[in-house]
């Protein structure tokens, strides 16, 4: 039995000492809100966070998280700034990846409250969006930040053919 501290409280788990915390939260305690990507810690989908920072739950064993504070998505609540941020920009598309996505830029605001552009790249970089909102997904977390909402960036209409001339 191995003892935990998942979202402020104390939980006690029977998965062996070398379990991926994914699978604990999944299988064991039915926190399903973490994604099961890649199984290697390279998409991003099952991000959770250990005493703040965003950790990669398929590949860490929940033996080395006894004495850390693990904060996942269901944390959140849904009415987190990032998360009506994330709706306001239509950020979720398939949705697969975003409690990853989440997580890492809940940890970003958390250490940086006013985030560069270059910190928001640095942050999410090892966060996959299948769909590709990444230019969503950065709006958003300015706009939780508290920086003006900027307009989306949308491809100029097609230019129209001309009209033939009538036929007499």
């Amino acid at each position: 039995m191995t003892t935990l501290n998942i979202n402020g409280k104390s939980v006690t788990v029977t998965a062996a000492p070398d379990t991926p915390l994914l699978w604990v939260l999944r299988d064991e305690l039915g926190m399903t809100g973490s994604k099961y990507g890649c199984g290697v810690g390279q998409c991003g989908a099952c991000t959770a966070l250990a005493d703040g920072q965003p950790i990669r739950s398929c590949s860490v064993p929940i033996s080395v998280l006894t004495s850390a504070q693990i904060t996942t998505i269901e944390s959140l609540g849904g009415n987190h700034p990032l998360q009506v941020a994330w709706v306001k920009n239509d950020v979720p598309q398939c949705g697969y990846c975003q409690s990853g996505q989440l997580m890492s830029a809940a940890a970003l605001l958390a250490s940086n409250p006013k985030p560069s552009d270059a910190d928001i790249d640095a942050a999410m970089s090892g966060n996959i969006c299948r769909c590709g909102t990444y230019q969503r997904i950065h709006a958003a977390i300015k706009e939780a930040a508290g920086f003006p909402a900027v307009a989306p960036v949308t491809a100029p209409p097609a230019p129209r053919a001309p009209r033939a001339a009538p036929q007499v």
